[in-house]
């Protein structure tokens, strides 16, 4: 036997002000489509904004459904629809928030469900360049260089023949 240890490393900010331009914005349009998101089941939130490298940014937020699972969350609508309408152009980076029944944004960064992982890192294989993901919370910040880097033993291309 062979023990392997997966090791990453994110980066870590604790407020806004620490942030490129770019991570701002994306935030600010994450958030807004967020708080728009219908989630009457689980009154959790969730927004995710895109940014393209011909610099257009797409959004998407999560969709419930009484029958579950048929909903999907932000992060697939906003990379299927970013895919379907700008087949040729790359994603650099895609921001998540998520806000709790409460009304609040959730303390800790919220993370792809492993669903949303597979399909970013699709993504990522197609245009062959890393995938940023930055997930915000109100506490902290993390931004993962690295799509690949949450989804370290993934289901790939290689395994089907």
């Amino acid at each position: 036997m062979e023990r392997k240890n997966i090791q990453f490393t994110i980066l870590e900010y604790n407020s806004l002000n620490e942030l490129p331009e770019s991570y701002i914005k994306l935030y600010e349009v994450a958030s807004i489509v967020a708080k728009k998101a219908y989630a009457p089941y689980s009154n959790f939130n969730v927004g995710a904004a895109i940014l393209l490298d011909n610099g257009k940014i797409i959004s998407g937020n999560n969709q419930e459904n009484a029958a579950y699972p048929s909903g999907i969350c932000a992060e697939r609508v906003a990379v299927f629809f970013a895919n379907a309408q700008y087949p040729n152009n790359k994603i650099i980076s895609i921001a998540i928030v998520a806000y709790g029944n409460n009304g609040d944004i959730i303390e800790n960064p919220v993370p792809p469900c492993g669903s949303c992982r597979q399909v970013i890192l699709e993504s990522q294989f197609r245009q062959n360049e890393p995938i940023k993901l930055i997930l915000f919370g109100s506490k902290r910040i993390y931004v993962v260089e690295d799509a690949s880097l949450l989804l370290p033993i993934n289901f790939n291309k290689g395994f089907i023949t």
